[in-house]
């Protein structure tokens, strides 16, 4: 199925609208001390999609991260890749061979593949996964998982991991419909607070390097306030050099003012067509000028001057479920009138079969690695 595998400069891949996967998101990560591998390869249409009819060959790449986990062991990491999605059938197959593919170009001491997969859940599109009211209830127990997936291949050797590195549920806005037709498809209420905000007297502007400060002050706010991870002031100056030098990507830290007091900002990540709400920070002040609502209303409107045909909201829980940890990230995006994407989330290709039990009893003391 796969021919001509070969490195490549990350430089050098090929455009996609997944974020994590371009040269920008490789830059970020260099600039961050992590180390990162870009991998080109052939596989034949009819493989990929069990398809007779289909012919010929599709180049394709991947961007991998060499992670490590212990003083003696590391781990290769592939974020949302590959972008190459084959059919649901073929997709455990495909997968086992590019992981053996891979072998050759990874450390000795790497002990798995890790694959953040943004490829459709296998369980998304069957009934029996929803419940009465229509949401989302989940995939099945992780052995079913893996006897799903692994079927076809040759070693049945993918193991779904206990927790997800990237947001394994989004929702994206069709750009293609016109502003009008984006406001009818919002909730009520969202539309109401984006007229509030701009009566308000909120306005959007776009920040620059000299301003990340004031982007860290509403970032550590919003981490305090919502108990998640909290990435170092070095990392969004990475962002932003990164966008400086890689032209693949565009990255624009956008903030909501009034009366020249900061009160939400977010990065807006443009990648090929679509744009991806990265990152997203609100002050505790003055919440009732609801500046996140304008922020986004300018941030959608400016993806779409940009030519995307799709917005990433990068995030939320699976169903409206308010035990969930995304859930008021969920209430929140889908105000904003986006469909919902289920993917398939971590999957393990141990290299090292005497080894790798280790790797996941550490990780399930842990409670995860960090590794976006």
């Amino acid at each position: 199925m796969l021919t001509e595998i070969k490195p490549k400069e990350a430089e050098c891949l090929f455009s996609t609208p997944i974020v994590q996967q371009t040269a920008f998101w490789s830059k970020v990560k260099q600039k961050m001390g992590e180390e990162s591998r870009a991998i080109e390869f052939k596989s034949s249409r009819s493989g990929l999609f069990n398809d007779p009819v289909q012919r010929g060959m599709l180049s394709s790449d991947v961007l991998l991260m060499i992670k490590p986990i212990s003083k003696q062991h590391t781990m290769a990491y592939v974020p949302y890749g590959p972008e190459l999605e084959p059919s649901q059938e073929q997709q455990g197959v495909f997968l086992e061979e590019l992981s053996e593919c891979l072998r050759p170009f990874l450390p000795k001491n790497c002990i798995s593949i890790r694959y953040d997969l943004f490829w459709e859940s296998l369980w998304a599109s069957d009934n029996q996964y929803y419940d009465q009211d229509g949401w989302w209830l989940g995939p099945p127990e992780q052995s079913m998982q893996e006897l799903r997936f692994n079927i076809n291949t040759i070693n049945w050797n993918f193991r779904k991991t206990a927790s997800n590195n990237l947001p394994s549920n989004t929702l994206f806005l069709d750009l293609k419909k016109s502003p009008a037709e984006l406001l009818q498809r919002m909730k009520p209420k969202t539309r109401y607070n984006i007229g509030l905000s701009a009566r308000k007297g909120v306005e959007v502007h776009e920040m620059g390097m000299e301003d990340l400060g004031v982007w860290y002050d509403m970032y550590g706010e919003t981490a305090a306030r919502n108990h998640f991870f909290l990435h170092d002031l070095d990392y969004f100056r990475a962002v932003m050099t990164a966008r400086q030098e890689q032209t693949d990507t565009e990255v624009k830290l956008l903030v909501a003012e009034h009366d020249g007091q900061a009160l939400a900002a977010m990065f807006l990540v443009i990648a090929d067509s679509r744009a991806s709400y990265l990152y997203g920070a609100s002050s505790n002040r003055n919440k009732n000028l609801m500046a996140t609502y304008a922020l986004q209303w300018k941030a959608i409107n400016l993806a779409k001057q940009k030519g995307c045909s799709d917005y990433d909201m990068f995030g939320v829980s699976p169903s409206p479920d308010p035990s969930h940890p995304l859930y008021g990230l969920y209430r929140f995006k889908s105000g904003f009138g986006g469909e919902i994407f289920h993917s398939m989330g971590c999957w393990d290709y141990p290299l090292d079969e005497n080894t790798y039990p280790y790797l996941a009893a550490k990780e399930l003391n842990q409670r995860g690695f960090h590794m976006a």
